[in-house]
């Protein structure tokens, strides 16, 4: 019996043997590794793999560390806020703007590094904008040591995205993926050359899509990863498993200078185009509406009569703007664009840029409480273009607390202000007042209360004099050349 027993034991232990031996190697490389594994140096072949497979992570930094270069320049004396954007690795967003007491205006001549991508194989890199802005030269090494000399074709600030061309042949590049099929948990590789570690390879998943209201950049619609990224990772590449580009390593969220697991990468669903745009023209054109927008509180809402705080509302309209042309008003809650539901004023963001110059777009609002339809003629964005962004908070006491003057010329002169815009000026707000946690600030305009104008001081006196207690009061303000909407309560 127990001869049996051991018997049998030896048997399932053979059995448990070989099939953690079938496990460990019954996975067979698929065709397209080995063909890339076996291409001669210098062959323009796309590195995008078909199937990570049980080993895909080392095949796919194998496939695509080749093509991530490091970028090197250097510059003559310039503002050091230039040089503080390039690496964005100070302050939270590594990307300082002088918060904390004076700096140097001016740095002498130096050098700086980065990383780029090759996605063409005669030569062209997609960077970030911060890594080659004001260079006066650029170096590109490719990971096989060779050097070339860069020149720019053309940058975008808004994206922080730039294109840069080696002249060279035949070189190994990234294809292009499709962020947009790109899912939160999905795994993610980026590689770059963080603190001039050359063809550096971290691992990662996605955590979050969609990032906006970042102060990072204008446009904003990050991919969120905790993929290690630190100083010198800008302009490198993210990854999906396939080895397919899904984006441009741009950014990180840290107090210590390193890392700290949240990074962010433009998608190539918005660096593509640009890419392209670049490429083919040496700037970027956008769709513009020609709108001061904001999202919509719970309060706005409620002062609007809305059903529910979605939608852009509307606080300024350009004049002979698209938007003017089409008939929208101040005071108009956009809510559907395209045939899509509008959900803040980052989606409208995103969709108008995306909208080729001319196109007619069916628009919806809601204007005093009724849905309206519309039809604006796409223009193209001019840079002068201003949208305010409110820090939306719960406003619970009244405007006392808030002193004001009113705007007179030299006022308006300091302010920057249109010879048209009349109101008065907040000179001192109380902290912790209600005026205060709605977000009014010193500087801010006040044009409208409750959508009534304010053409002096008196007028100013005379609308708060009237107001009730527990009332919400919608403020009309002007904060930097730009309108915004604000709800106090009284």
């Amino acid at each position: 019996m127990k001869q049996r027993l051991q018997r049998k034991l030896k048997i399932l232990v053979g059995l448990a043997i070989l099939a953690m031996a079938v496990a460990w190697t019954g996975q067979p490389v698929p065709s397209s590794h080995a063909a890339i594994a076996n291409s001669p140096a210098g062959v323009s072949a796309p590195v995008a793999l078909d199937s990570p497979g049980e080993q895909g992570f080392a095949r796919v930094a194998h496939a695509v560390t080749p093509a991530v270069v490091n970028i090197t320049g250097s510059w003559g004396a310039r503002p050091r806020d230039a040089r503080e954007f390039r690496d964005r690795k100070e302050d939270f967003f590594r990307f300082p703007r002088g918060p904390y007491g004076p700096m140097d205006p001016w740095e002498p001549r130096g050098g700086g590094m980065g990383s780029g991508v090759i996605v063409s194989p005669d030569g062209y890199i997609v960077t970030n904008n911060h890594v080659v802005q004001g260079a006066s030269e650029l170096t590109v090494t490719l990971p096989d040591k060779r050097e070339f000399e860069a020149k720019v074709i053309g940058t975008d600030p808004k994206t922080d995205l730039a294109v840069i061309k080696v002249d060279a042949r035949d070189l190994p590049y990234v294809r292009w993926g499709d962020s947009s099929k790109v899912q939160v948990g999905d795994y993610v590789l980026a590689i770059g050359n963080p603190f001039g570690l050359n063809s550096t390879v971290t691992l990662g998943i996605v955590s979050a899509l969609g990032r906006g209201r970042m102060g990072i950049t204008q446009y904003e619609d990050f991919i969120q990863t905790d993929a290690a990224i630190n100083p010198g990772n800008s302009g490198g590449a993210l990854v999906n498993v396939r080895g397919e580009l899904i984006g441009i390593n741009t950014a990180i969220v840290s107090r210590t200078g390193g890392y700290q697991g949240v990074g962010f990468a433009v998608p190539v669903t918005m660096a593509k185009p640009i890419y392209e745009s670049l490429r083919e023209t040496g700037r970027v054109v956008r769709g513009y509406l020609g709108v001061g927008i904001q999202d919509v509180t719970q309060d706005l809402a409620e002062l609007f009569s809305l059903e529910e705080s979605k939608g852009v509302l509307v606080s300024d309209v350009a004049e002979e703007s698209p938007a003017e042309r089409g008939g929208l008003k101040r005071g108009d809650v956009i809510v559907g664009y395209r045939d899509m539901p509008v959900e803040d004023a980052v989606s409208l963001q995103r969709m108008v840029t995306r909208t080729p110059i001319g196109t007619e777009v069916p628009i919806k609002v809601v204007r005093d409480g009724r849905e309206k339809d519309l039809t604006v003629n796409i223009g193209e964005h001019p840079d002068a273009m201003k949208v305010a962004r409110a820090e939306h908070q719960e406003s619970t006491s009244a405007l006392a607390g808030v002193l004001v003057r009113e705007v007179d010329t030299q006022i308006g002169r300091d302010l920057g202000l249109n010879r048209k815009t009349r109101g008065v000026v907040v000179t001192s707000v109380l902290p912790g007042s209600g005026a205060d946690r709605a977000g009014l600030s010193r500087g801010d305009v006040i044009r409208e209360i409750n959508r009534q104008p304010i053409t002096s001081l008196q007028d100013y006196e005379q609308l708060i004099a009237g107001l009730k207690e527990d009332q919400r009061v919608l403020l009309l303000i002007n904060r930097r050349g730009a309108s915004l909407f604000l709800t106090v309560k009284v």
